[in-house]
């Protein structure tokens, strides 16, 4: 009983986040339990479509002149997150299964004369991905990529190329089978 009424607070809390933000546009949004938004106190601009629901443990964070835009009727599954360092769009009526991920930047990297990792410089490009599209459970999607309408994204595959409209994509794997 006491859970439920600090949950009740925090999900309020987190709707004031984005209620003060006057770059954040929103209508009937449903947040589930332990939810997080981290937001940039200069991003360009968060637009959410009406009737959108993000389940339980997700969380959506937009840095400093980074644009976010989700559709009417987006379904965020739990433990989803949004990572946005410059543009990501989602279309309407699009479903996220578990533990889906996007990201929108990668850090940056050198490999001559020697490898150097630069944990805090990022390359950048935006996603898109369409309407009527279902990324299943533990999809990521990296920089770039384009998903077009009405694509279903099988449950494990990592995105890193366009995805063409109508498409299905899947985690073929080879199955090897020894005998013991």
């Amino acid at each position: 009983m006491l859970y439920n009424f600090f949950e009740k607070i925090y999900r309020r809390q987190q709707l004031s986040i984005l209620k003060k933000n006057p770059k954040v546009f929103f209508e009937n949004i449903r947040l589930g339990i332990g939810g997080r938004f981290i937001l940039d106190k200069d991003i360009k601009k968060i637009s959410i479509g009406k009737s959108v629901e993000f389940r339980n443990y997700t969380c959506i964070l937009v840095m400093k002149d980074a644009n976010l835009e989700i559709g009417d009727h987006f379904f965020m599954n739990n433990f989803c997150s949004i990572n946005c360092l410059e543009h990501i769009s989602i279309g309407e009526n699009t479903l996220f299964g578990e533990n889906v991920k996007l990201y929108d930047h990668n850090h940056t990297y050198e490999t001559s004369p020697a490898f150097k990792l630069h944990p805090s410089k990022f390359t950048k490009a935006p996603i898109k991905i369409g309407s009527n599209c279902w990324l299943g459970s533990n999809v990521t999607v990296l920089k770039g990529v384009t998903i077009g309408d009405n694509c279903i994204i099988g449950a494990g595959c990592t995105i890193y190329k366009d995805v063409p409209a109508n498409t299905q994509v899947i985690n073929k794997q080879d199955l090897i089978f020894n005998s013991l």
